[in-house]
């Protein structure tokens, strides 16, 4: 029998959620595929908008109309399943893609890039669209035992508010990484599974405090159904899939962005440098190179990450990101996890979902 991932009055037949991937990658189409299987999908507020025709003029307003737009396709798209989305703590107007979102009827929030410190409140008395009364649940995303103490006592104290979910996420995932340079190069030294059981047992023992479950679930570097299994026949209550699903036929991004996965090796996956202060994991390609040798001229700023300054930054991360998802991928950035290079071919959802069915089983 297959386990199940409880969050509060929420279950998804299989304890997987797709990880949010911006910008663009994950939207309505990969989400809703994603929750039909019974998973959790995941959208990513990040730079939503940008397909939106007044995108480049006001990309604050054009973002905001489009969460509701995908959330609300997601959904139909879910026939029943599990939707939520991915907002970065970094994110310009954070509170407002919040409140966007719950309007929307998101069912999860999951935030990083930094401590969602203001998520609770954010998220609090604000009214969903379609008059159904139930909230979206909250969950932070964690990187080390001391930012996970650090968010529960603050929501404990604040607003009297113990997360729905935790999402640990290790030093293999993709895009922003919470860790420093020198320990994503050495990450077998990071011994990184004794961090895992002391984060688990810190969130467990404030659970048991207050009376509660409190999931928790495993991000980075799981790419197969059996890398899976080990980290519930751990402890833990699910796992966060991300790289996996970008290869499939449901995946939002261009043919041309999946087809870089497919064609990359080994050697090709490499720690950047990212405009907004923070390491980041992505494919190498001839943007990457022409980066190496200089500031790449950029347009005007999208106001995506509050820490970005226009006039100093390398590259534009959001034109980097733009582009690559829309196929012009030697000109962007191809964020991606540590697995990337074991993409072999296009799948669908249901394919991966037969597989980890198979191992969870």
């Amino acid at each position: 029998m297959i386990k199940q991932l409880q969050i509060g009055d929420l279950t998804a037949r299989f304890p997987v959620i797709q990880g949010g991937m911006g910008v663009g990658v994950s939207l309505s189409g990969l989400a809703g595929a994603v929750a039909a299987q019974g998973g959790i999908g995941i959208i990513s507020t990040a730079q939503i908008g940008y397909r939106e025709p007044d995108y480049q003029v006001n990309p604050h307003t054009a973002n905001l109309r489009a969460v509701k737009k995908e959330i609300r396709r997601a959904k139909e798209l879910a026939a029943g399943g599990i939707v939520g989305v991915n907002i970065m703590v970094a994110t310009k107007g954070y509170e407002d893609y919040v409140k966007a979102a719950v309007e929307a009827g998101a069912d999860l929030i999951i935030s990083g890039a930094g401590l969602p410190v203001t998520l609770p409140e954010a998220a609090s008395g604000v009214r969903r669209e379609d008059g159904v009364s139930r909230q979206a649940k909250l969950s932070p995303i964690v990187s080390s035992v001391k930012s996970a103490n650090v968010i529960m006592k603050y929501w404990m104290k604040k607003y009297n508010y113990l997360p729905d979910l935790v999402v640990i996420e290790g030093p293999l995932a993709g895009g922003h990484l919470g860790f420093d340079r020198k320990q994503l190069e050495d990450i077998e030294g990071m011994h990184y599974e004794e961090e895992v059981m002391r984060i688990l047992e810190a969130i467990k023992a404030f659970g048991r405090a207050g009376n509660r479950e409190i999931p928790v679930v495993m991000a980075g570097g799981v790419y197969t159904g059996a890398e899976a299994r080990k980290w519930l026949d751990m402890g833990l209550d699910g796992v966060q899939m991300a790289t996996r699903f970008v290869t499939t036929v449901e995946c939002d991004a261009h043919p041309a962005f999946k087809q870089a996965y497919i064609n990359a090796e080994k050697e090709d996956i490499v720690l950047v440098k990212s405009p907004v202060g923070m390491p980041g994991r992505a494919i190498r390609n001839a943007f990457l190179e022409r980066t190496a040798k200089g500031p790449v001229p950029h347009g005007r700023c999208h106001g995506c990450i509050k820490t970005c300054k226009p006039q100093e930054t390398p590259y534009c991360i959001t034109e980097a990101l733009v582009n690559a998802v829309k196929g012009d991928v030697d000109n962007g950035l191809l964020f991606c996890g540590s697995n990337a290079y074991r993409a072999q071919r296009i799948e669908s959802t249901a394919d991966i979902f037969a597989e980890l069915a198979s191992a969870f089983e």
